[in-house]
């Protein structure tokens, strides 16, 4: 089935706004949402400038104010004539270890991550349920798999949510026209990696991970880790050997 018509949130830089590259040269339409509208609306031009045929919609969105997030949500699929597929990508990689005073930190992480994600799933399967019919995506991340220690400790947990909330919604989905996939990135080279410290020896390029990344969603897998069979292992690593194990290399 081709999804034509695909919201693409936290699309402003990073995963998202490669991903909407790469759907706009299949031709698709989009709606892309994301804080920085101006940002938005450069990579609105240059989609627009390379495949003049589609159809691009913008929204400025913060995901954390629940309220906008089904109203944003809303215009776009009016704007559009409906959506066939939402990507739940925004997210956030603040982090300090706990109970060091950056709880500010900690929690924007938390609110962004996970809590931002639950408006987003509500705010999209709304519509879909509507139309009996739609693909709900979200980006959660290896670090779901096992806890991570020191700065990390909020990020890995708030994914860990998101990874439970996919799996949950695609076990009561089923037996319908929705399908519900979970991405479980490893390491992929974006500005938020980057701050991140991640192994750069671990880290694919963006062209690699968002390349997987998409070919994933089309095939609407119910769950993936990714990219490369690697990532593939760390996943099974992480969530079926002893802790002692795997302490050694989170």
């Amino acid at each position: 089935m081709t999804r034509q018509r695909i919201l693409i949130t936290g699309a402003s830089s990073g995963l998202g706004e490669e991903m909407a590259r790469r759907f706009a040269a299949k031709g698709r339409d989009l709606a892309l949402c994301a804080r920085r509208l101006d940002r938005l609306e450069t990579l609105r031009d240059e989609l627009l400038a390379a495949h003049p045929g589609i159809t691009v919609a913008i929204g400025e969105l913060d995901v954390t104010d629940h309220d906008a997030v089904g109203r944003v949500f809303g215009e776009l699929s009016a704007e559009l004539g409906g959506l066939d597929r939402v990507v739940v990508n925004a997210g956030l990689g603040k982090g300090a270890k706990i109970g060091t005073g950056r709880a500010d930190a900690n929690l924007a992480t938390a609110r962004t991550n996970f809590l931002g994600a639950l408006s987003q799933c509500e705010a999209a399967l709304e519509l879909f349920r509507a139309r009996e019919a739609g693909h709900l995506v979200l980006v959660s991340s290896i670090s779901a798999d096992r806890g991570l220690p020191g700065a990390k400790a909020a990020y890995s947990a708030s994914k860990a949510a998101v990874s439970s909330l996919g799996e949950s919604l695609s076990a009561e989905l089923a037996r319908t026209r929705i399908v519900v996939t979970t991405l479980l990135p490893g390491f992929i080279a974006t500005e938020m990696s980057g701050k991140a410290g991640d192994d750069a020896k671990m880290t694919a390029t963006l062209d690699e991970g968002v390349s997987a990344m998409v070919e994933a969603i089309e095939k609407e897998r119910v769950r993936v880790a990714l990219p490369g069979a690697k990532w593939k292992v760390i996943d099974v690593a992480l969530r079926f050997l002893p802790a002692p194990v795997t302490a050694r290399f989170v």
